[in-house]
């Protein structure tokens, strides 16, 4: 839609969204006041309107007009969300500039918003100062300490076999016992956990408090130290993320042992790739999961993937009545042997911060997925993006929809809990108003989303009526995001900045993302993670100048803490470095999506890079077509953009598959579709791209952690060419 600019809009063409004449003529002259005194576009009209004008009750096709109108003339990147000094002083890191800016970055030091960067460039340059900063803020506790934080040459070693060098060298530590040690950021009667089961949206949330979690985390300890394992064996959990997954999750690391993720949507040949890959001795596991009416078997999957002994969970509410082979125990007998160690401490055991703590898994959309170990360093690289870019921190409560099989579950643990907040956790599908009642209940204060997540929401408009106001800020991983439905997401709490977080498994956070002290824009990162440098790589292969605007395939600098430095089932110099360019007598580490920078420093993903495709000689990614294609008309859900090629061979043709919001709308004209697409494509991005074909589809495939598989769309459609020619 073509929006005007707002002093351009009339009280009519307000009433024609479905808004009163009464209220429309408030809505304008409120407007116009705020027009007045601050011009009709710019930064500080959009922010007053967004938190004066604008509520969730109003029609989103007026929070559009509103925005666009705003910005119609700004150019990429317009501002969603502006900080302001007094806010930005509240935060962590303001908090840490007002009281050792002028100490850290010296006369680069102004005030919280204007010298942010600096310190983002101060992580990168001087790691040593950032990071022994940054722990001492967290107040990590080493059994002991690290000689210093970096060895970049480790001696006997290869600098282009290690690349990362080496990090927090000598020293002991254990991230779950810093989860639980009492501190200046909580107290034993401090909530850490609360939950609430699908279903039970009028009953009270459960919570459970720091002495509680101990209580629980120390018996399972003393319990797996009963099964007379080895220290360092390699124990799975294979549940949904509920308390006791957490309890679990907390006690494995406590004594020594290292968790072995497995994701509960999983197949049993997964679940066994996965026991064998990691060598597991045991796994955790549940009878059943319970979805609405369903029950979905988990237990016999795991008998199905001839795992090792399983201690098996009852499903809350129910009798546990099944059958379980020898090797296997209930959690009841489990627990029994132990349960005259209830309330005793449990001795944390402290282990080299080079030890692995988990071992998580790619999602393995091609071959046999990559076994990744987090150390005991990991879980603080995640606790420290967390503090620094998503602000968290004592007083607040985290909720994510996540699973302990995908780097956001373990993630979610110790970015909550070592920074004093309270993990919230809802034991249901979070598609519904259920979950959406239960933000609102549990006073959310930073939610987590997916982009999948926030578009069902959408369509389904299940958080109407819900009050999200204690919403502080919203964070996004998973995939890219939409502009249309991350204005609507920030519209649902009162225009709250959305963080967009971007990394991988294999560096236990982010290497992109946002901050509450720098301006947001939708769909798009501002800054890269502290202590991480972006190079984009242009057509020559080597990076492009870090002030200029281009796009193409992303590599990081190789010093990151936290990040991988092996892998259990392949070769991680050759994953991640090999034929990679050098820069600045550094190779540079391999990433594999593609990214642009604009001109005004922002990022933007544009998936990954085999998602790339050449239309004429043009290389453009799927993405940025989807991102066209999905606004062209409101019956569409979802799209996919492949690039196909001839049987004969050629360019490739643009093929689009459509996921429409009404799946029994199959009558839609796709000629019609396909000339809109074309003419929206040509028009938004390049007038030499052509839509050749349009296909309808129920669904589209995705990995387990919700990326669009577009290889297998593309085989699919191929196929079905040459089975049309038989």
């Amino acid at each position: 839609m073509d929006y005007k600019t707002l002093d351009a809009i009339s009280v009519s063409e307000i009433e024609a969204l479905g808004i009163s004449s009464e209220l429309a003529h408030n809505l304008h002259n409120h407007v116009s006041q705020i027009i007045s005194d601050y011009g009709s576009s710019s930064p500080e009209t959009w922010f007053h309107i967004s938190k004066s004008v604008l509520h969730p009750e109003l029609p989103f096709s007026f929070h559009q007009m509103m925005y666009y109108g705003c910005f119609k003339d700004f150019g990429p990147d317009p501002p969603a969300w502006s900080p302001d000094p007094k806010s930005a002083l509240s935060t962590n890191v303001g908090q840490l500039l007002e009281k050792r800016g002028k100490e850290l970055l010296g006369s680069l030091y102004v005030d919280p918003i204007s010298s942010f960067s600096a310190l983002q460039e101060l992580s990168v340059s001087n790691p040593e100062v950032y990071w022994r900063t940054v722990l001492d803020e967290l107040s990590i506790s080493f059994a002991v300490p690290p000689r210093f934080i970096l060895l970049e040459d480790p001696p006997g070693e290869s600098p282009l076999m290690n690349p990362g060098g080496q990090w927090l060298p000598g020293a002991y530590v254990n991230p779950a016992n810093n989860c639980l040690s009492l501190n200046c950021k909580r107290s034993l009667e401090d909530k850490m956990i609360i939950w609430r089961d699908e279903g039970n949206g009028n009953q009270p949330i459960n919570s459970m408090t720091l002495q509680q979690l101990r209580t629980e985390v120390w018996l399972v300890a003393y319990a797996l130290d009963a099964l007379s394992l080895e220290k360092g064996s390699a124990i799975a959990i294979d549940m949904p993320m509920d308390v006791n997954s957490v309890v679990i999750y907390l006690a494995i690391v406590l004594a020594g042992y290292v968790v072995v993720s497995i994701a509960d949507s999983f197949a049993s040949i997964e679940i066994s790739t996965r026991l064998r890959i990691s060598g597991a001795k045991a796994i955790f596991t549940q009878d059943f999961i319970i979805r609405g009416e369903k029950r979905i078997p988990l237990y016999s999957r795991v008998v199905e993937a001839q795992s090792p002994m399983a201690i098996v969970i009852p499903t809350k509410g129910s009798s546990f009545s099944m059958k379980l082979r020898d090797q296997d125990i209930s959690w009841h007998d489990f627990l029994k042997r132990v349960e005259n160690l209830r309330g005793h401490e449990f001795a944390a055991v402290e282990q080299p911060v080079e030890a692995f703590t988990n071992i998580l898994f790619s999602s393995g959309t091609t071959g046999e997925p990559k076994a990744i170990p987090w150390t005991n360093a990991t879980p603080f690289k995640a606790a420290a993006d967390a503090w620094c870019h998503m602000d968290i921190r004592k007083g607040d409560t985290v909720a994510w929809p996540t699973n302990l099989g995908w780097m956001m579950g373990p993630w979610l643990v110790y970015a909550s809990l070592i920074n004093g907040a309270c993990i919230a956790l809802y034991n249901g599908s979070p598609l519904g108003s259920g979950f959406a009642k239960f933000v609102q209940d549990a006073k959310v204060t930073m939610l987590g989303v997916i982009p999948s997540i926030v578009r069902a929401w959408k369509s389904l408009n299940c958080t109407a009526g819900f009050d999200w106001s204690a919403i502080r800020c919203f964070g996004s991983t998973g995939e890219a995001s939409n502009v249309d439905e991350y204005l609507w997401l920030m519209g649902r709490a009162h225009y709250k900045p959305i963080i967009e977080y971007c990394g991988g498994t294999e560096i236990g956070g982010a290497f992109v993302t946002g901050s509450l002290l720098q301006p947001q824009s939708l769909a798009a990162f501002s800054v890269p993670a502290m202590g991480c440098s972006l190079f984009i790589l242009g057509n020559d292969g080597h990076p492009i100048p870090d002030n200029e605007p281009g796009m193409g395939e992303l590599a990081l600098g190789p010093l990151m803490f936290g990040a991988s430095s092996t892998l259990l089932n392949a070769n991680h110099y050759d994953v991640y470095f090999k034929g990679m360019p050098v820069w600045n007598g550094k190779i540079l580490r391999r990433h594999g999506d593609v990214f642009e920078r604009t001109s005004k420093g922002s990022y933007h993903a544009h998936g990954r890079s085999d998602d790339m495709m050449n239309l004429g000689g043009i290389k453009v990614s799927s993405v940025e077509i989807e991102r066209i294609c999905n606004a062209v008309d409101s019956s569409i859900l979802e799209t996919a953009a492949i690039g196909v090629p001839p049987a004969q061979g050629g360019p490739e043709r643009l093929v689009i598959a459509v996921v429409l919001k009404n799946p029994e709308n199959s009558t839609r004209d796709l000629d019609e579709l396909r000339k809109s697409f074309n003419s929206a494509v040509q028009k938004k991005l390049n007038p030499l791209f052509r839509v050749s074909h349009v296909e309808l589809v129920a669904s589209l495939p995705r990995t387990a952690t919700n990326k669009v598989m577009r290889r297998i769309l593309r085989q699919q459609f191929v196929q079905q060419e040459q089975n049309s020619k038989l």
